[in-house]
């Protein structure tokens, strides 16, 4: 999910697509849930970089990283742990 949604991410800077509404119609997903997973570009580099490389723990998947976390990196750490 983290890999898509930095993909999804670049097609859009690259102006691949012009809009999220767009590229979800071209991926054949919902726009709201494509906007969720968006949100896991704004994840601090450490927390990204915990999942992709397996030392997150077990708790912490996808519907957890989905759920509305705070913007600033430190609220996101403290979160994610309170979660643990």
């Amino acid at each position: 999910a983290l890999a898509r949604a930095f993909r999804y991410q670049r097609m859009l800077d690259g102006g691949t697509y012009a809009s999220i509404t767009e590229l979800a119609a071209a991926e054949k997903l919902d726009r709201g849930y494509l906007g969720s997973l968006m949100k896991l570009t704004l994840l601090a580099p450490d927390i990204v970089e915990a999942v992709l490389n397996g030392r997150h723990p077990e708790r912490i998947g996808l519907p957890v990283l989905l759920d509305p976390l705070p913007v600033a990196w430190d609220a996101q750490r403290a979160a994610i742990n309170s979660a643990e």
